[in-house]
C-alpha cells in the first residue's frame, strides 16, 4: 500500500513538472517573438517628374566641301567665327572652273548661229535641239563648278571645325570646314512608352546642365517620334532650345524633366525599403493580423526621406519601419507602440 503511495506521488510530479515546463516553454516563446515599428501608409497625388540625360545638338550641322578634289587657294574664317547665310568660306583653285566658262562662251556663240540659221531654215530642228543640249550641259557643268570653287555658308552658323589649310589638296574624307547652326539647339530623349499617349508637342521641358549648375534652362518638346523601338520599349523625343544667347553648346552634357502630371501611388517611409541581397530588387514588409509578407515593390521618385511605390503595396497598409533584419516571409511579430 504504501509502495503504491510513493507510485502516485511519484507520477503527481511528473505530471506538475511537465505542465509548468510547457508554460515555461510557452513563455519563451511568446518572449522569442520579434518585435518591429509600423507605419501607416496610403496612396496619395504624386507628380510624375521623370529625368533623362542628353547631349545637346546643334539644330543644324553642314560639312562644307567640293563635290570632287581640288586644291584650296583660300579659307576666309577660322573656327569660333560666326557667319550668315550665303557667306564666301572657301575659294578653290579657280582653273577648271575658267576653262569651263571658256568652254560655255563658245558653246553659246555656237548654239545662237544655229538657232538664227534654223530660223530661216538653214539648220534642221536635229541640229537646233544637239546645239541646245550641248549648251545646257555646258551650263550645268559651269553652275556646278561655280558652286564647288566659291563654298558659301548655307545657314547662319558658327564654323565648328576646320581641317586644312590654305594650299592643301583637297582629296575627300573630313570637310574642309564644319558650321553648325546653335540657334536654336536640340535634345533627343528616349522615354518610356508607358508615357507615349503623355507627351504632348509644345510641353515645356526643364533643362539643367552640368557646367550652369543648378540653373534652369527653358525649353520645349518639339517633336514626338511615332514608333516604339521594340528592344528598349521608347520612343525619342526632339527638345528644342531656343539658345539666343548661345551659352548652350552642342555636346554640353544637360539633363531634361519632364512632368507627366499626377498619378495616385502609395507612398512609403524610405525605413521601410529593403535591399535584397545580390540584386537591384526592392522589398517592403506588409504587416497584417499580426505576421509579416514580404513584398517585392517597384520604386517610383525619391521625395525627402520617403519613396513613391509603382506597385507593391495596398492602399491603406501598414509597413515595418524598424526592425527587419531578421523577418523572413510569415513571421509572426509584436508591434512596439
Amino acid at each position: 500500500m504504501k509502495k503504491g503511495i510513493q507510485l502516485v506521488a511519484l507520477l503527481l510530479t511528473v505530471f506538475m513538472i511537465s505542465c509548468t515546463g510547457g508554460k515555461e516553454k510557452a513563455a519563451v516563446k511568446e518572449e522569442e517573438k520579434l518585435k518591429v515599428k509600423v507605419a501607416d501608409v496610403m496612396a496619395r497625388p504624386v507628380e510624375q517628374i521623370q529625368e533623362y540625360t542628353a547631349t545637346v545638338e546643334a539644330e543644324v550641322k553642314n560639312n562644307i566641301a567640293p563635290s570632287s578634289p581640288v586644291r584650296i587657294d583660300k579659307i576666309f574664317v577660322e573656327v569660333g567665327d560666326r557667319v550668315k547665310k550665303g557667306q564666301k568660306l572657301v575659294q578653290m583653285d579657280a582653273a577648271n572652273l575658267k576653262q569651263t566658262k571658256l568652254q560655255l562662251d563658245n558653246q553659246e556663240i555656237e548654239f545662237n548661229r544655229i538657232d538664227e540659221l534654223y530660223k530661216v531654215g538653214g539648220a534642221s530642228k536635229s541640229e537646233w535641239d544637239a546645239a541646245k543640249m550641248q549648251l545646257d550641259v555646258k551650263e550645268t557643268a559651269y553652275k556646278n563648278l561655280l558652286e564647288n570653287t566659291a563654298l558659301l555658308s548655307p545657314i547662319n552658323g558658327v564654323v565648328t571645325a576646320r581641317n586644312y589649310d590654305n594650299g592643301d589638296m583637297y582629296s575627300g574624307g573630313s570637310p574642309v570646314l564644319v558650321v553648325e547652326q546653335i540657334t536654336p539647339v536640340k535634345l533627343l530623349i528616349n522615354v518610356s512608352e508607358t508615357y507615349f499617349t503623355k507627351v504632348k508637342k509644345g510641353a515645356p521641358v526643364d533643362l539643367k546642365l552640368d557646367v550652369y549648375g543648378d540653373e534652369i534652362f527653358k525649353g520645349t518638346i518639339s517633336l514626338i517620334y511615332p514608333t516604339i523601338d521594340a528592344a528598349t520599349r521608347t520612343f525619342q523625343v526632339e527638345i528644342k532650345l531656343d539658345n539666343r544667347d548661345q551659352r548652350v553648346r552642342p555636346g554640353m552634357f544637360a539633363r531634361a524633366t519632364l512632368n507627366f502630371g499626377t498619378a495616385d501611388h502609395v507612398v512609403v517611409p524610405d525605413l521601410a525599403i529593403v535591399k535584397q541581397a545580390g540584386s537591384g530588387d526592392r522589398y517592403v514588409f506588409v504587416y497584417k493580423d499580426g505576421k509579416v509578407s514580404y513584398n517585392k515593390v517597384e520604386l517610383g521618385r525619391r521625395m525627402g526621406s520617403e519613396y513613391e511605390l509603382i506597385s507593391g503595396v495596398p492602399d491603406n497598409s501598414q509597413v515595418v519601419v524598424a526592425g527587419q533584419a531578421r523577418l523572413v516571409n510569415g513571421t509572426e511579430v509584436d508591434v512596439e507602440k
